[in-house]
C-alpha cells in the first residue's frame, strides 16, 4: 500500500492510532470507492471498491522549503497508512499562485522521498494538485450560489473585517448578503471572466454571522488574483481560499483522516459543514472525511516561520535554505542528519493534543543512536600541532614508518580495517598539550606519559616555540616493547590516549564546524527580534587532517571521528581531491543550558 520505509520498532499507541482502530474497527469505510483518480459524487458511485483500508494526505502549499515541523507531519500521514495498510496522497495545496513556484514543487517531492516515503500504491501514482480540480471547486461553488448559500459580497477588506465581529461581539450582515441567488450568479461569473480588479469582492459562504465560533460568520471562500498560476498559468483569474478548497480536495481524494496541525482546529466545523452541504447537493460521495488535530512538532533553538526563515536567506546570515544550520529539511540533510534519525525523533516526540517543546538535543541523540552502529571510525585531528617523536631511530631503527590498523567498526568486524602509518611525526591536537597542567588533566604534559592511540606509549619531554612564544612542536620520546597488539604493550600504564594523524599520510581536509544558529530555546518568543539571539558561533571553517582510510570518500558519506563527533562529506563542496566535511554533531551534548 502506501510506501513506507520498514520500520519493526515497537509504536506508542496515541490519540490517531485509536481513532484509525476504531474506524477500522466499526468497519466506517468499508465499501468505499475509489476510481484511480478523483472525481465527484457519479464518478465515485461507478468506482471499484477502494483497495486501501485508509487514506491520508500531506498537503504542503509550495510556497516554501520544508522544515523540521514538516517532517513530523510527513512521517505522522505517510507512517500511519502504512501501519494500517492504507495509502497517503502526496498532494500540493496551490491555491494562492502569487507565492508559489515550481522550484518548491520539486524541492518538497525531494524531500518526501528522501525522507523515505513514497506515493505510488496498487499501481496507482497519488500525486495530486489542489490545481487539478479548480473546474469542481468552480461548480460547487456555483451550487452553493443556486442553494442560496453563497454571495458576493463587495464591501472592503476593511468594512468586512469590521462587521465580523469578536469573539464578544455577533457580526453584522454585510449590505449585499440578501440578493438573490440569480443575482449573485452573475456577479460570481463576472468575477470569473477578469471584470473586477483584485479586492473589489469575494465570494462568501452564507452560514451564520452570529455564531460564537467566528470562521463560521460567513468565510470568504473565493477571491480575485489576476496572477499566474504555476500549473494552470493564466486560465483563472479567481482562486480558491484555502479552507474551501482543502476539504473538497480530501472529498473527491476519499481520504478518511484528515490530519493537520491544531491551529486548523477552529476551522473544523467549516470544513464539516461544506461537506456535508455538498454531499446534500449530491456534488459529494458518503462516507466522507473528517478532520482531527494534532500539537504540532515545536523544537528549541530554532524557528519555522518562513517569513524569518526567509529574511536569515535574504539577508545572507546564513548561506542559503540548505544552510546546514538551517531547520529546512534540504539544511538537515545537508548537515548530515540521516532520514532515520529524523524520523525517530518525531516518533519519540510522540503525537498528542497538548503543546510543548521538543528538546533540539533530542534530534542529536537520535542521529546517534541511528549512526553509532552504521558509520565507520577514523581519526581525525581539527587543529593540528606537529608531535615529534625524538627517539624514534632509536626505537625503530631506519623505518620511515610503521605501520598500524584498527577496526573499521568496533562492533562489526565485517567492515575490516583501516590502516594508516606512525611516523617520527604525527599530528595532535593542539589541546592535548599544556605545558602547565590543569587539575585532572591526564593528557601530554613535561614528564607524563600517554598512549597514542592504536599505537605506543610516549612520554612527553617539552615543546618548541616560535618567536611570538607560539607552540609549533610537541616533543616526545617513543617508551619501547609498548605498540599495541603486543606482548607486554600495557606493561606501562597510562592515564591518557590521544588520537593522532601521521605527518606523512595525512589526508588535508576543510572542516566546517556547525553548532546551533540560536543561542535562546526559543529566538523569537514573545515578539522579540529572533536575530538578536544568533550565534555568532554557529559555523566555524578550520584546516585540519584525517588517517588516510577516508582519502577518496565520495559525498554525503557519514564518519565518526573519535572522540569529535559525527561527521560528514559535504554534499555540495566536497571532492575526493579537496575534502569538506561536516560536522553533524558531537558524541554527545556539550551544549550549555
Amino acid at each position: 500500500m502506501s510506501s513506507a520505509p520498514a520500520d519493526d520498532s515497537p509504536k506508542s499507541s496515541n490519540f490517531l492510532r485509536q481513532i484509525v482502530e476504531r474506524d477500522l474497527e466499526q468497519g466506517s469505510y468499508v465499501g468505499r470507492r475509489f476510481a484511480g483518480s478523483p472525481g465527484d459524487a457519479a464518478h465515485h458511485a461507478a468506482a471499484a471498491v477502494d483497495p486501501a483500508r485508509i487514506r491520508t494526505r500531506f498537503p504542503p502549499e509550495p510556497n516554501g522549503y520544508l522544515h523540521i515541523g514538516h517532517a513530523k507531519s510527513i512521517t505522522l500521514n505517510f507512517g500511519l497508512a502504512a501501519e494500517y495498510g492504507g495509502v497517503c496522497h502526496m498532494r500540493f495545496d496551490d491555491t494562492n499562485p502569487e507565492k508559489e513556484e515550481q522550484e518548491y514543487v520539486d524541492s518538497i517531492l525531494d524531500a518526501v522521498r528522501w525522507l523515505g516515503f513514497g506515493w505510488t500504491a496498487n499501481g496507482v501514482d497519488h500525486l495530486y494538485y489542489a490545481s487539478n480540480y479548480f473546474d469542481f471547486m468552480y461548480r460547487a461553488a456555483e451550487a452553493l450560489i443556486g442553494a442560496g448559500l453563497a454571495y458576493v459580497d463587495e464591501q472592503t477588506p476593511e468594512q468586512m473585517r469590521a462587521n465580523r465581529g469578536d469573539f464578544n461581539t455577533p457580526g453584522t450582515a454585510s449590505p449585499f448578503r440578501d440578493r438573490t441567488p440569480e443575482q449573485n450568479l452573475a456577479r460570481f461569473r463576472e468575477m470569473r471572466d477578469g471584470k473586477h480588479a483584485d479586492g473589489a469582492m469575494v465570494l462568501r459562504a452564507r452560514i451564520d454571522m452570529s455564531s460564537p465560533n467566528i470562521n463560521l460568520r460567513d468565510p470568504a471562500i473565493y477571491r480575485i488574483k489576476h496572477a499566474e498560476h504555476h500549473n494552470t498559468g493564466n486560465r483563472w483569474c479567481i482562486y480558491p481560499m484555502y479552507t474551501f478548497a482543502h476539504p473538497i480536495e480530501d472529498a473527491l481524494e476519499q481520504i478518511t483522516h484528515s490530519i493537520c496541525t491544531l491551529e486548523f482546529e477552529d476551522q473544523r466545523p467549516f470544513y464539516d459543514w461544506l461537506l456535508d452541504t455538498l454531499a446534500n447537493l449530491g456534488l459529494l460521495a458518503q462516507p466522507r472525511p473528517h478532520q482531527y488535530e494534532f500539537a504540532r512538532l515545536n523544537v528549541t533553538y530554532v524557528i519555522t516561520s518562513k517569513r524569518k526563515l526567509k529574511q536569515l536567506v535574504d539577508e545572507k546570515i546564513v548561506d542559503g535554505w540548505d544552510d546546514p544550520r538551517m531547520p529546512t529539511i534540504v539544511g538537515l540533510r545537508r548537515r548530515g542528519y540521516t532520514p532515520e534519525a529524523i524520523r525517530l525523533m518525531c516518533e519519540r516526540a510522540g503525537t498528542s493534543k497538548a503543546g510543548g517543546w521538543t528538546d533540539y538535543a533530542s534530534l542529536d541523540i537520535a542521529l546517534r543512536d541511528d549512526l553509532e552502529g552504521k558509520a565507520a571510525r577514523a581519526m581525525a585531528v581539527l587543529d593540528p600541532v606537529k608531535l615529534t617523536l625524538t627517539n624514534w631511530s632509536e626505537v625503530f631503527g631506519s623505518a620511515a614508518s610503521e605501520p598500524c590498523h584498527a577496526p573499521a567498526h568496533p562492533q562489526r568486524p565485517e567492515l575490516g580495517e583501516r590502516r594508516f602509518g606512525l611516523g617520527p611525526q604525527v599530528w595532535i591536537e593542539r589541546d592535548d598539550f599544556a605545558e602547565v597542567p590543569p587539575k585532572g588533566f591526564f593528557r601530554l604534559f613535561p614528564g607524563n606519559k600517554v598512549r597514542l592511540k592504536y599505537g605506543v606509549v610516549i612520554e612527553c619531554s617539552g615543546c618548541t616555540k616560535n618567536d611570538a612564544g607560539e607552540i609549533v612542536e610537541v616533543l616526545a620520546t617513543v617508551v619501547p616493547d609498548t605498540r599495541s597488539g603486543t606482548p607486554g604493550a600495557d606493561k606501562v600504564k597510562v592515564k591518557g590516549t590521544i588520537t593522532w594523524v601521521g605527518v606523512h599520510d595525512a589526508v588535508p581536509v576543510e572542516l566546517r564546524l556547525y553548532d546551533r544558529l540560536f543561542t535562546e530555546p526559543q529566538p523569537d518568543a514573545g515578539g522579540r527580534d529572533f536575530k538578536a539571539s544568533l550565534n555568532p558561533a554557529s559555523k566555524r571553517v578550520v584546516r585540519g587532517v584525517v588517517e588516510p582510510s577516508l582519502a577518496g570518500l565520495a559525498s554525503d558519506t557519514r564518519v565518526q571521528f573519535e572522540r569529535h563527533g559525527y561527521f560528514v562529506t559535504d554534499r555540495e563542496a566536497h571532492r575526493a581531491d579537496a575534502p569538506v566535511f561536516n560536522r553533524i554533531t558531537g558524541l554527545k551534548d556539550t551544549w550549555a543550558k
